[in-house]
């Protein structure tokens, strides 16, 4: 396998990157190919780089953008207490400079909540809306494992050890999936967290500010999701009384982050979803 850092470091080269405000350094996008918009989220504790099993697949067919969300990445935190408005409001005012007409947005996990509170600002300019494992629906199913924090004194191996516990007990399915890419975007992502999202996740912050979105909602989610309440069969429920029509996706075999344990079913299914919304609008 080629070296993880090369991996990340060939992806971010090809990328257009610009900056819009947030805080004193601003909030950074990538954007890669060419075609209709396509506004990627990440997930909590993470950065574009839970993509990076995506990007390539999707920017064949899409102009991908993916930004680090406000506090996470390369990111700076809004100078305002950040709350689901503060850091909707900063996500949406960076869509609204970065692309000027109507885009579809798929968020992930704590990505798919902060893009639902942006949506519902922006209204018609977001296309379609569509939440992979999201959270902001109210408690999730309790793990049997706890998340263990990294030592600040240990050494590379132990840190390592930890980042692969963690990826087993909360993003991954199936622990054999756990590749040194995975690990390394991990290790990466969370130092730079400064948004610590978990009160924002388990609050149903999500649910109350769907009815006000006014794109069509659609749903990915991995069939053994560990933040589901307590089956996927729920959540799709939850959504269809919300919009009764949205095309809901399971993909069998994969946890919470989908899109990196399954990424060519996620890719598929992904662009189908989204050329089934084109084909309706037309």
């Amino acid at each position: 396998m080629t070296d993880p850092a090369e991996i990340v470091g060939a992806l971010d080269a090809k990328a257009t990157r610009s900056i819009t405000p947030c805080g004193e350094r601003g909030m950074v996008w990538r954007q890669w190919g060419d075609g209709p918009p396509l506004v990627l989220l990440h997930g909590g504790f993470g950065s574009w780089m839970h993509w990076v099993r995506n990007i390539e697949a999707l920017a064949a067919h899409h102009t991908v953008f993916a930004p680090d969300l406000p506090g996470l990445g390369e990111s700076d935190l809004p100078e305002l207490n950040y709350t689901p408005e503060n850091l909707s409001s900063a996500l949406a005012d960076g869509l609204d400079r970065t692309i000027l007409k109507p885009f579809d947005m798929a968020g992930f996990s704590t990505g798919g909540l902060l893009g639902g509170h942006a949506a519902a600002r922006l209204g018609d300019k977001v296309h379609s809306l569509t939440l992979i494992g999201a959270s902001g629906f109210g408690p999730i199913r309790r793990q049997t494992q706890q998340l263990t924090r990294a030592s600040h004194d240990g050494d590379a191996a132990d840190a390592e050890a930890t980042a692969r516990r963690n990826l087993g007990i909360l993003m991954f399915a199936d622990e054999s999936n756990i590749d040194d890419l995975a690990v390394h975007i991990h290790m990466r992502n969370i130092p730079r967290a400064r948004v610590k999202s978990r009160r924002m996740a388990l609050s149903d912050t999500l649910l109350r500010v769907l009815p006000d979105v006014a794109a069509p909602l659609s749903g990915i989610w991995g069939e053994h999701d560990t933040t589901l309440p307590p089956d996927v069969v729920e959540r799709e429920n939850q959504l269809r009384t919300i919009q009764p029509g949205l095309d809901f996706r399971v993909i069998e075999g994969a946890g919470h982050w989908v899109m990196y344990e399954a990424a060519d079913a996620f890719n598929a299914t992904l662009l189908d979803v989204l050329s089934g919304r084109r084909e309706a609008s037309a």
